[in-house]
């Protein structure tokens, strides 16, 4: 199933896409509105969606709704840095011993074909096309051969990065979470339609110019590897996000430097997944809240 959070007619809720339409899960009582709780019902919330589809019942034409970010505020958002071998090439890095994340606020995150800002502090606006996947079920101390069954499904991630901002702590947060810095989208791919997420090819497009073009089996640590590492410290949780890393390519390694500029569109394709397209537009002067 393609998972998805929309907005129909003023408001919000879980659905799945079929073809050019929306599944309507509106009035179904074992799927709650939130993807978050959807997920955390398990496989009830997924059989009652699976029902709703292959009754055919009220579908919604894809063009009449606004599609979100399926987890419009996951209660974790975390990548992990320099996990594919040609990025930490770009960079000059040493190769991890283990993976490294950091935290991106749930504030930033955004959907397919919203506007990504281009911040008043900064130009230095940078993107990052990764596969990312959203957890399926709580778990702690999870075995790496028995991490693919807390992934409910993978999306696509573009972890926008302010640079400048992104270098002024080492714990990389600030720069990776100004507002509109994670969109997310467009939906979440369940995992039993993806037979090895760790061989998708992946693609970065600024306007019409191929700036990344990577395949996911070059992750250092791969999802299953992660899952493992993350759960000795945390629990996880329904719907918290972990994106996977970025192929060579950014704009800060370019000559001359490839930052995002207003007026450009970034489209990130992945392999079974589908595509992320977002805009990037001035921060509007009427954000100031105080």
């Amino acid at each position: 199933m393609k998972l998805v959070t929309f907005t129909h007619n003023n408001q919000s809720r879980v659905g799945a896409v079929i073809d050019d339409a929306v599944v309507d899960s509106n009035g179904c009582a074992d799927i709650p509105a939130s993807m978050i709780e959807f997920l955390g019902a398990g496989s009830k919330g997924l059989l009652a969606m699976q029902e709703l589809i292959y009754k055919k019942s009220t579908r919604i034409a894809l063009a009449e709704v606004k599609l979100n970010a399926p987890v419009p505020r996951p209660g974790k958002y975390l990548g992990i840095a320099l996990n594919y071998a040609d990025h930490i090439a770009e960079t000059g890095r040493d190769r991890p011993e283990y993976p490294s994340f950091f935290n991106k606020q749930s504030t930033c995150v955004i959907g397919s074909g919203d506007a990504i800002y281009r911040p008043r502090v900064s130009d230095k606006l940078d993107y990052e096309g990764e596969l990312a996947f959203v957890i399926g079920k709580r778990c702690r101390h999870v075995p790496v051969d028995k991490a693919h069954q807390v992934i409910a499904g993978f999306t696509i991630a573009n972890d926008v990065s302010v640079r400048d901002w992104q270098m002024r702590s080492p714990t990389l947060m600030i720069g990776k979470s100004f507002d509109t810095c994670g969109p997310l989208g467009p939906w979440i791919v369940t995992s039993d339609e993806l037979s090895d997420p760790h061989n998708l090819s992946i693609k970065t497009w600024i306007d019409n110019e191929l700036r990344q073009d990577g395949n996911t089996r070059q992750m250092i640590f791969n999802c299953y590897d992660m899952i493992a590492y993350l759960s000795q410290a945390m629990t996880l949780e329904p719907g918290d996000v972990i994106t996977t890393g970025t192929p060579s390519g950014v704009g800060v390694k370019m000559q001359p430097r490839g930052y995002m500029k207003p007026g450009q569109t970034a489209k990130i394709e992945i392999e079974g997944i589908g595509t992320l397209s977002n805009i990037v537009i001035e921060e509007p002067d009427n954000l100031t809240i105080y």
